[in-house]
């Protein structure tokens, strides 16, 4: 059995408006559809890799208040493990208002307790995690991961987006996949995608393999580069994250790293044909079907 993912980071609440545009002006607008979910980064990659048939572990952090109520029972039928899950005493749950227009340009307006990004007094449990995969938003936690995932020899992924510089001087030398998107790429070097890949492999130091995604111009590496699916999109809410929730799930099962970039690239060109943020992740069925066309 394909062991599990640790995934390490954000998760809130979030309530999602799709428009026909996004406003301009102050004023009421009515949104032709509306959900809330549970989700955010390490969260939604958690959730794409149980979609994907395989098993996450989340740790992260929400408050002891209803809406950690309502992403718990979220997050427990989406088949997460939620044995690592803090709940911080008295500290307000994670939550977010995402404004969406109808081709999946957004707004996302977040609020984060400086509660609930407290550091953690000790590792969650380690047996059976195959690979940790983390995001930059819970940064004491992050470099706790990567660092365990170090000494066990096993694959640690960061999600580089856009983060304070001593965040991502910490943990780019304890990642052995680095999976930056194009802004946080940009934020961290100043260059184009495929400079950026170079650039980001030499201040880590390491053989780290370096990724960035870069939405229509597709995916860089340092040895090739993969052409963005044409797809009508609907969504690109948590593309990113299905992406890497892919990735961590390919490298659970042992692929090579070309295969893995065309899967997780095929995942998250799917996720944007449909509305719901991590909600529109695909099935492992639906990613190999679509790949066979």
């Amino acid at each position: 059995m394909t062991g599990v993912v640790l995934c390490v980071g954000a998760l809130s609440l979030d309530t999602i408006f799709r428009l026909d545009a996004l406003p301009t002006t102050p004023g009421k607008f009515l949104p032709t559809d509306a959900l809330e979910v549970a989700q955010g980064m390490a969260t939604a990659q958690a959730a794409t890799i149980v979609r994907l048939g395989g098993r996450a572990r989340l740790w992260a952090s929400c408050g002891d208040d209803a809406n950690g109520d309502r992403i718990v029972e979220d997050l427990t039928a989406a088949g997460i493990d939620l044995s690592a899950l803090r709940r911080v005493p008295g500290a307000r749950s994670g939550f977010s208002s995402i404004l969406m227009d109808r081709h999946g340009e957004r707004i996302v307006v977040p609020h984060y307790d400086p509660a609930i990004r407290s550091a953690p007094t000790a590792l969650p449990d380690m047996d059976g995690i195959a690979v940790v995969s983390v995001d930059v938003r819970w940064p004491a936690a992050a470099e706790r991961a990567l660092t365990a995932a170090r000494d066990r020899g096993i694959p640690g992924v960061l999600d580089v987006e856009v983060a304070p510089a001593d965040v991502l001087k910490r943990l780019l030398p304890l990642a052995t996949h680095i999976i930056a998107s194009e802004a946080g790429a940009h934020a961290l070097t100043g260059m184009t995608p495929e400079a950026a890949v170079q650039a980001i492999s030499a201040r880590t130091g390491t053989a780290a393999a370096v990724v960035v995604t870069a939405g229509e111009r597709g995916v860089f590496w340092r040895e090739g580069h993969l052409p963005a699916h044409r797809v009508e999109t609907v969504d690109t809410l948590a593309a990113g994250d299905v992406f890497h929730g892919a990735f961590a799930l390919g490298l659970a099962e042992g692929w090579e790293l070309a295969r893995n970039l065309r899967f997780a690239n095929a995942a998250a060109a799917l996720k944007c044909t449909r509305f719901g943020g991590r909600l529109g992740a695909p099935t492992r069925a639906e990613v190999e079907a679509y790949l066979r066309a």
